[in-house]
């Protein structure tokens, strides 16, 4: 079963009535950028909540929406922030860094030859021992299975079909990452959040 299969059946909504109160560190910010998109889909852009409140002191974010949870001090009382906006906006790279993580939600956290999610690793499309890169182009994901089968031979010559790696753009790698939401997702937090999946409600 696949990796986004297994979190689509695990990912939906919580009510207010469902907030943790038994610890604050069930209690993150979701985190939009200034237009008022989440910083980040995959990983999910979350602050915790002490890392929130502190930049609620210093000015730097808006408090969208709460938690029913409290947090207080001698002289103040305040909401738990479950949503908060930057008041300036963060100007994402064209591309994204060429790592290991990025490359894995590119191809979607599966083997571009035969599909499984399972022991994962890289593969050089033309081997090295051929002139082939370490490069967006030349990397694919693949099973450990496959890459012993493919050797260093060309996938046309392994007989094994594959799709052909590209260099992602970040805006193009936050579109994949949407069709992987976390288990956790507070009903604060809907309105700002779209998936590629349909959440149970």
């Amino acid at each position: 079963m696949f990796k986004a299969e297994l979190i689509e059946r695990a990912a939906r909504f919580r009510s207010a009535e469902e907030d943790p109160t038994r610890s604050l560190s069930a209690c993150p910010a979701l985190v939009l950028n200034a237009d008022f998109t989440p910083l980040s889909y995959y990983p999910l852009s979350l602050w915790p909540w002490q890392t929130a409140i502190k930049a609620i002191f210093l000015d730097r974010v808006d408090v969208v929406a709460t938690y029913e949870r409290e947090v207080h001090s001698p002289s103040l009382d305040m909401k738990i922030p479950s949503v908060i906006a930057l008041k300036q906006y963060v100007k994402h790279s064209e591309f994204p860094a060429f790592t290991r993580f990025n490359v894995f939600l590119r191809d979607r956290f599966a083997c571009q030859y035969c599909g499984s999610p399972q022991h994962l690793t890289f593969d050089h499309v033309v081997p090295r021992r051929l002139g082939g890169k370490t490069t967006w182009e030349n990397i694919i994901t693949a099973c450990a299975p496959c890459n012993m089968k493919k050797g260093g031979r060309t996938p046309r010559q392994a007989h094994m079909p594959h799709v052909s790696p590209i260099r992602p753009t970040s805006w193009q790698l936050q579109e994949r990452g949407k069709a992987f939401p976390p288990n956790y997702l507070h009903e604060t937090w809907r309105d700002w959040l779209y998936w590629d999946i349909e959440l149970e409600e």
